[in-house]
């Protein structure tokens, strides 16, 4: 694991550290997992059969549950890209909101792009004395492999 890989898992550590937590070797295999594969955007299941090389003991309901506190904790994001799988990834430690999702309707495929939405949420906060503190924004379609092949 590299450097900045165990800063962020030293980060962790210390967060969890604050809550009166300890990052046990089950969570530990799990936050390296995530932390290995973080363009995946993994399902929890996918999650676990990772972790399970690493910690052939543990048990999905442990992994389920250290997800669960990640998100809790903000460390990671429980997303849903509209096919009923829970999938998470790391937020941003540098960024005041998630980047935004590319999904293809055909092959399922999701790429990630910036933040665009900035000056929108400006006006809205303006307009209508409401503070935003975060959103998220998944744009459906076809990728440019897909494009034109229509619904699989």
């Amino acid at each position: 694991m590299d450097e900045k890989l165990m800063e962020r898992l030293q980060q962790i550590r210390k967060l969890l550290h604050a809550e009166q937590l300890k990052l046990t070797p089950q969570r530990e295999a799990t936050v390296r997992v995530l932390l290995e594969n973080q363009e995946g955007h993994l399902s929890a299941e996918e999650v676990f059969m990772l972790v399970k090389q690493k910690a052939p003991d543990i048990g999905l309901a442990t992994v389920y549950r250290t997800l669960e506190l990640l998100v809790d904790l903000r460390v990671i994001e429980k997303l849903n890209f509209g096919d009923g799988v829970a999938r998470y990834e790391f937020r941003e430690n540098d960024q005041p909101h998630h980047h935004h999702h590319l999904i293809c309707l055909n092959c399922g495929r999701v790429s990630e792009i910036e933040d665009l939405l900035g000056d929108l949420e400006k006006k809205i906060e303006e307009r209508h004395g409401f503070q935003i503190t975060d959103h998220r924004v998944s744009f459906l379609g076809y990728c440019s492999r897909c494009r034109g092949k229509g619904p699989a």
